[in-house]
């Protein structure tokens, strides 16, 4: 009996380029405490989260989300997607 094995595709070679990106300050810590559970760059970690939202398919399975709830939970954040659209800084925020 033969098993075959999945040939995984080839790599793909990119250029990357350094940004500044100014995000709310409890999401950030949620993406860094989600990208050091999943062993990943925070650049990795956007980097998949945008590639899967440009497809519309979902970024995380069951196991992931959990622990984003968690993570959320830890960090204080309670910023929704429909809160996108409606958020201001504070006055002096740096």
């Amino acid at each position: 009996m033969s098993t075959k094995k999945a040939v995984a595709p080839p790599l793909r070679e990119i250029e990357r380029i350094q940004t500044g990106v100014r995000l709310e300050k409890r999401l950030l810590k949620v993406l860094k405490g989600l990208a050091e559970y999943l062993d990943l760059s925070l650049g990795d970690l956007l980097e998949g989260i945008a590639l899967h939202a440009l497809e519309n398919k979902p970024p995380f399975k069951r196991l992931t989300l959990e622990k984003i709830v968690q993570l959320r939970r830890v960090y204080g954040f309670d910023l929704v997607a429909a809160d996108s659209h409606r958020l201001r800084e504070q006055d002096g925020g740096s």
